[in-house]
């Protein structure tokens, strides 16, 4: 195997690491609650969110750590990292850890990108994926 693609798989294989170990340091009882509103839908409630502080890096133009979150399926395929949606869990969820802002090292957006998910947007994606990411 050439140098190049040793280094670069080093580098992922350490970048997934990294982002494994923050995914399990964030502690869930902290995560805001999920919202109580019932029927949530992407079109209708989460895709606005995700348009005003996620697409502009993960989207159509751009999928930044190849994670798209534009449509449903590209949700759910993930990116390079993995999944980031586990439908019916959203406390396990690592679209809402990162977006919890609750580990500085992956928080999402980074600082000066875009607009954070407040908590109670958050409670609504949460909400979202508990009720089946519909």
């Amino acid at each position: 195997m050439k140098t190049s693609a040793k280094i670069i798989l080093t580098t992922a294989s350490l970048l997934s690491l990294v982002i494994a170990v923050a995914h399990a340091a964030v502690d869930p009882t902290k995560l805001p609650p999920a919202s109580k509103k019932t029927g949530v839908t992407f079109d209708k409630d989460i895709k606005p969110l995700f348009e005003a502080s996620c697409t502009k890096c993960h989207g159509a133009e751009k999928q930044k750590a190849k994670l798209r979150l534009d449509t449903i399926p590209a949700i759910m395929r993930g990116g390079e990292n993995g999944k980031v949606v586990e439908v019916g869990n959203s406390a396990k969820s690592l679209i809402i850890h990162a977006a919890s802002g609750l580990d500085a090292d992956t928080a999402m957006p980074p600082e000066g990108k875009a607009t954070p998910l407040t908590a109670v947007q958050l409670g609504l994606v949460r909400a979202w994926i508990d009720q089946g990411a519909k």
